[in-house]
């Protein structure tokens, strides 16, 4: 019986959510070669939606389960830094993309330097984390988390398939208006029972966590821990200007705000909710040490399906799924919108049907992360391998970005080159020969490309005098 309550909690709350959201689209008139219009809801996000929808697209499953899977309070740096930059982002990135009318945060490069190489290149390197990296870890740790929570039978990879089906759905037939609506729905679930699932969770233990070992609950790591302190003060400030400032994924949401002054509200109301998240990532995985031991990443899973009611459990099921989704199809748009606007209509067709292109490439990756779930599935833990793998790109094109907006006359050839020196040196210190933790190879990867990048610009290609590129009125 309580299966029974559980599932049918479970799937009105998913079939409301979905209702509501084709409620509020369907008489919405698309234009289906206006890119604007798919990618960015035709810019016309309140700051409400700017920030439920960033907020559910970075809070996903990968998050959840992940850092909780640590079990450990280091892991809360990644939230505590991310107030950093979404500042950034807010005060500074966010004015100088809208000045350019930029559809993808690569068309930012392409306009400084009227060069769609350039534009080109970090949109392939975008893709790529996103289809190898990203994509099937969301999907890897939504499953896992329903298999642990509710003790289904049924394999990941199956389960996997499901939120596969589902997100791109969403991501290609509501494009970011119906993701962005449903986004903001279920962040307010989300938070609510994560509020709750912590609250429970400290009362089993009488909120007492004496007997935890103090690695376990101290911010400030060890040598051999995930998070060293000295990592604080080098690449992890840098991982999120990358994350929060750089990445289409995120950043999409601040693009189709009403305004800027609008994006601005949305950033900095997630800001605050930043605050709140280490309640809900970190402490219940630090009760399920006391509880349950090292058990890694099944901890989440485990702790809520033990703590809550039936019928709680059925709702937290569904903003658990309602977060996967978001995560995952919100990378799918982003995806299709590179590929679309950085490629296709650069390179192939300019006059393209924008929906239907972004159509394709978005069942493309969904095929590719979902053969990539059983991969991921080998790992001893989640969050730390997605981002020591992040460095892959995002250390490159944070490179691009910085040598772009920072110095003067640096040359687009220089900054191409820098690209793929990046992605190399990195790979290097990733899978051949590791002298410092990742965070650090992460910064030293970033300050060797951007040397790179100028020697060359300096003493090979001999500058290039950048023109102020004309800007289009949206």
């Amino acid at each position: 019986m309580e299966e029974i309550i559980q599932l049918v909690i479970f799937l009105g709350l998913t079939a409301t959510v979905g209702l509501i959201t084709y409620l509020k689209c369907r008489n919405i008139k698309r234009n289906a070669n206006d890119s604007k219009d798919y990618f960015l809801a035709g810019g016309g996000l309140s700051w409400v939606v700017v920030a439920g929808s960033l907020m559910m697209t970075n809070i996903s499953a990968e998050q959840i389960v992940g850092m909780n899977g640590a079990q450990a309070l280091l892991v809360a740096w990644w939230e505590i830094g991310a107030a950093i930059g979404l500042l950034i982002l807010a005060k500074w990135l966010i004015p100088i993309y809208y000045e350019y009318n930029c559809t993808t945060t690569t068309e930012l490069l392409e306009r400084k330097y009227n060069d769609k190489g350039i534009r080109a290149m970090v949109s392939v390197l975008f893709m790529l984390g996103y289809a190898f990296i990203l994509l099937p870890v969301v999907l890897y740790t939504g499953s896992l988390f329903m298999k642990s929570m509710f003790g289904l039978q049924i394999s990941v990879v199956v389960l996997a398939i499901i939120f596969a089906i589902v997100g791109a759905i969403y991501a290609i037939f509501g494009g970011l208006r119906a993701i962005a609506i449903s986004d903001t729905l279920n962040g307010i679930g989300l938070i609510a029972m994560g509020i709750i699932v912590s609250y429970l969770a400290m009362n089993a233990v009488n909120w007492d966590l004496s007997g935890i070992p103090i690695e376990r609950i101290t911010l400030i790591g060890d040598d051999n821990s995930d998070i060293p302190w000295h990592t604080l003060l080098t690449g992890m400030v840098f991982i999120q200007i990358f994350y929060w400032g750089t990445n289409m994924v995120i950043t999409q949401r601040a693009l189709a705000a009403k305004s800027v002054k609008e994006a601005q509200k949305g950033l900095y109301a997630a800001v605050v909710m930043k605050l709140i998240v280490p309640f809900i990532v970190v402490l219940p995985g630090i009760v399920a040490f006391k509880l349950y031991g090292d058990v890694g990443d099944v901890a989440y899973g485990r702790l809520v399906g033990d703590l809550l009611p039936s019928w709680l459990s059925g709702a937290f099921a569904a903003v658990i799924a309602g977060a996967v989704l978001s995560s995952f199809n919100s990378c799918l748009n982003s995806a299709a919108a590179l590929y679309t606007c950085d490629i296709h209509q650069n390179y192939i067709n300019p006059n393209a049907d924008v929906r239907k292109i972004g159509t394709r490439v978005a069942l493309v990756f969904t095929l590719i992360s979902v053969a990539l779930v059983p991969v991921f599935a080998q790992s001893e833990s989640i969050i730390s391998l997605l981002q020591q793998l992040n460095g892959l790109y995002s250390m490159p094109v944070l490179a691009a970005f910085i040598c772009a907006l920072v110095f003067k006359n640096v040359n687009a050839k220089a900054i191409k080159i820098g690209l793929v020196f990046g992605v190399l040196i990195y790979a290097l210190f990733t899978f051949v020969w590791s002298p410092f933790h990742f965070i650090h190879m992460m910064a030293i990867t970033l300050f060797a490309t951007i040397l790179v990048t100028l020697l060359l610009s300096k003493f090979v290609f001999g500058g290039q005098e950048v023109a102020p590129i004309p800007i289009t009125e949206s």
